[in-house]
């Protein structure tokens, strides 16, 4: 129908309850550390192309349980995020409630590989408004894992600037 696994369930009102899944994995060059540091600075979403800002203080880490606030750059309302599981340097899982009819869980994995390392972004999104949602959040939402392994590479080439030297120094 729209290129994505869904699953429709009848309930006893007739109402139809849609879930729809999806994962992208992108591998990187950059470290499992520095992918890991650079999603869990939750206070710095410049790197993620559906989310324009947060209202969590820098330095916060996430951790099960926590609630706060993002502004999306489709539209600027803000929504609820909840972080749900939490395992350091592997697995972030948050849920993401933005209107009634519609629930949005994300998973993050960070994985070493032999390449390099490799980030899989897993979106589910469940009830009756997702499929109109995912029509329109589905080209974000391929760009996710790529813009985080792109802004971590960007951020480990920016501290690895060459010094200076002269022909005397040894």
């Amino acid at each position: 129908m729209f290129g994505f696994p869904s699953k429709f369930v009848w309930r006893r009102k007739r109402q139809v309850q849609c879930k729809l899944a999806r994962t992208y994995q992108v591998l990187s060059s950059a470290s499992v550390d520095d992918l890991w540091g650079t999603l869990v600075d939750l206070a710095d979403v410049s790197w993620h192309p559906m989310l324009a800002s947060t209202n969590v203080p820098r330095g916060l880490v996430a951790k099960p349980g926590l609630i706060y606030q993002a502004v999306t750059r489709l539209i600027p309302i803000p929504i609820q995020i909840f972080v749900e599981r939490v395992r350091p340097g592997e697995l972030l899982s948050v849920r993401i409630l933005v209107l009634p009819g519609l629930e949005e869980q994300v998973t993050y994995q960070v994985k070493s590989t032999v390449c390099g390392a490799c980030v899989s972004y897993s979106v589910t999104l469940r009830g009756w408004l997702s499929p109109l949602v995912w029509s329109l959040m589905r080209p974000f939402a391929a760009r996710v894992a790529s813009e985080l392994a792109q802004a971590t590479e960007q951020a480990i080439a920016g501290n690895l600037k060459p010094t200076k030297r002269s022909c005397l120094d040894f």
